[in-house]
This record gives C-alpha cells, structure tokens and sequence, in this order.
C-alpha cells in the first residue's frame, strides 16, 4: 500500500517556505498534489518551461511554479507573523477545525 498524504495544508493558505532555495517566501497554496505528497505556491520555485508554437498562439519560455514538497512549507499565521503548525481539534458539536498551534486561532 502506498503511503497516504496526511497534509493539513489546503488551497489558499498562506504559508512561508522553510527549506531549500526560496527559504523565508511566503505565498498562498495554488494547489495541493497529496499523491506527490508536494504543494504549488504562488511566486515559490519558479521554473522556465520551454513550449513550443501551437495554432493558438506562439511558443517561447514561460515562467511557471513548480511543486514543493509538503514538508518544506508551514502554515504562516498572521497573527504571530510566523509560521505554525496546524493541529485538529473537535468541537462540541462535532465539526473537525483547523487550529493554528502557534496563536491558538481557528483557521
């Protein structure tokens, strides 16, 4: 059995790069790959893509967002202006919510 992406980390969370060649960036989750266990955040590791010419428009070289692996972004919370875990928590009425641990604030 493949291993299964516990990542608690969705599209649009703000988050700031921990390790690797962008560390200290922050932007928001474009999308989340659990299968490559990797995120995509805006502005964070850019790659040039080469494309070629097709009937709709030119070719040329396209800056886009590679993936990042999960393991190397966090949660920024701005509250602390940090970054931060994310822990679950139920509530009484039986709701799952995400909480930040580093503020203690509902996500």
């Amino acid at each position: 059995m493949k291993n299964q992406s516990r990542t608690r980390l969705k599209k649009g969370d703000p988050v700031v790069v921990i390790a690797g060649k962008d560390k200290g960036k922050r932007g928001q989750i474009l999308q989340v790959l659990p299968k490559k266990e990797a995120v995509l955040v805006e502005k964070v590791n850019m790659i040039k893509k080469h494309t070629k010419a097709d009937k709709e428009g030119s070719g040329g070289i396209v800056e886009k967002e590679a993936p990042i692996h999960q393991s190397n972004v966090m949660y920024y919370d701005s509250i602390a202006g940090k970054g931060s875990g994310i822990r679950m928590k139920i509530l009484e009425d039986g709701t799952r919510v995400r909480i930040s641990k580093r503020s203690g604030e509902a996500i």
